[in-house]
């Protein structure tokens, strides 16, 4: 029972284009080659997996998931509506998660949220509209952003280990959100894929 994944889309071109705007950038994706980034194309199943890894480690995330798993099945809006937030709170996520994860659940059931609409959004229209949604900010709807729409120019401010991925690299002892959208403004239009490598940086 896994859910259906793929690596987000770069390459080539993308990597050339960054190491062009930054040299440092340039210089730790050199280094580490091409970094692998794992998203689910599925929004629902991306959702429900971006509201569990809110606040919480990698690892506690994965533990969740495969006992969300065992509990529900498929991660399907079918699937989760049938269970009570009691059921999906038993899986090891807080009350207030698992209440946002049914109601999700529910409103798709009952046609009031239609997540294949965000397709047709901007980047900030998908915020808005998912931040619109109780349980859930900026950071989760970002994460959609990035790890199911695989959209290009996802940097995220409320992403400790982003941020964490930046301060190293660039051997800051801390960072302000000016100079966060400095760096962010140099990566532009291809933000997300510097994320990719920002991420893999914060954990090394």
């Amino acid at each position: 029972m896994t859910v259906k994944t793929k690596y987000f889309e770069y390459g080539q071109a993308e990597i050339d284009y960054l190491k062009s705007v930054d040299e440092t950038l340039g210089a730790a994706m050199t280094r580490m080659g091409k970094v692998e980034r794992v998203i689910i194309p599925d929004l629902f199943t991306a959702l429900v997996y971006a509201i569990v890894g809110q606040l919480i480690s990698v690892k506690a995330v994965h533990t969740i998931w495969e006992r969300m798993q065992i509990q529900v099945g498929e991660i399907t809006p079918v699937n989760i509506a049938k269970q009570s937030a009691d059921a999906i709170q038993g899986c090891g996520i807080t009350m207030k998660k698992a209440v946002c994860i049914k109601h999700i659940a529910d409103m798709i059931m009952e046609d009031a949220l239609k997540l294949d609409e965000l397709y047709a959004l901007s980047d900030a229209e998908v915020i808005k509209r998912l931040s619109a949604l109780n349980g859930i900010g900026k950071w989760t709807a970002e994460m959609m952003l990035i790890n199911a729409m695989e959209r290009r120019d996802v940097v995220s401010w409320g992403d400790i280990a982003i941020r964490r991925g930046m301060m190293k690299l660039y051997q800051l002892d801390s960072i302000s959100k000016e100079e966060f959208d400095q760096y962010r403004s140099r990566y532009s239009p291809l933000g997300s894929v510097a994320s990719i490598y920002l991420w893999e940086i914060s954990f090394e």
